[in-house]
């Protein structure tokens, strides 16, 4: 690693890749996922490195159409519900997790392939991660997959399909040498796991930092930034 690990990105983007979370990333984390925002500024940095560099992609826990709305840049490589659907088996699970949905009475972020369980504005936030520890482990006597984020249960099929695979997958199609990826949150680990697996001449792995960011991931990223402005300035760097 040099002394300024974006120094091989920059004088290399034709060959390099920029992967980025969207939420609690680009966007700052709010109450509810409908009001998030990416700020004018950022999205002002995001085209202009589309115009720059080889590939500059977003991987997203959030629905296509939500994602590219939320981002607003076009000539970005949307990959959405955290690269399941690049499973050529999900169309098959979406049905599953549909009638999951409507075996739980209790307000959910439907996703399609995935569904999340928000528990940031309950009241008593104690009693609410006792209620989504019954719905996941009910998930899990279903044969699907409970993961934990930032006040928030994802209930997903059980794909070996995540943010590793998703990258794994960009950079490859890409053909890139060279990548950054950049996230918040407990998924990203798994983005970050999938850059160190490529066989890439130089990688970084941003972590974004906030109240909430898991310890494992800012413990494994090169870099560390708090929160998503201090992301967008970095972005400014490249």
């Amino acid at each position: 690693m040099t002394a300024d690990p974006l120094e091989s990105l920059r004088e290399a983007p034709e060959r390099s890749a920029l992967i980025l979370d969207v939420d609690g990333t680009l966007a700052p984390i709010v109450a509810r996922p409908e009001l998030a925002e990416v700020p004018g500024s950022t999205r002002l940095e995001l085209q202009r490195l589309v115009g720059r560099y080889l590939l500059v992609a977003c991987v997203s826990g959030r629905s296509g159409a939500e994602a590219q709305q939320l981002v607003g840049v076009d000539g970005i490589r949307y990959v959405v519900n955290h690269g399941l659907e690049l499973d050529p088996r999900a169309e098959d699970f979406a049905g599953r997790i549909a009638s999951f949905r409507q075996s739980i009475r209790r307000e959910v972020e439907d996703k399609g392939l995935t569904l999340s369980y928000h528990f940031r504005e309950a009241r008593n936030e104690g009693e609410a991660r006792k209620e989504l520890e019954a719905i996941a482990q009910r998930a899990c006597d279903e044969g699907l997959v409970a993961r934990w984020g930032r006040k928030v249960l994802e209930i997903r099929p059980e794909i070996d399909a995540d943010k590793g695979t998703a990258v794994r997958a960009l950079l490859g199609e890409s053909g890139a040498s060279r990548a950054l990826y950049a996230g918040d949150d407990t998924t990203d680990l798994d983005a970050f796991n999938g850059l160190a697996a490529s066989d890439l001449e130089h990688f970084v792995r941003v972590a974004v930092a906030s109240d909430e960011a898991p310890s494992e991931l800012l413990e494994a990223a090169d870099l560390v930034v708090n929160g998503p402005g201090e992301l967008a300035t970095l972005l400014a760097r490249l």
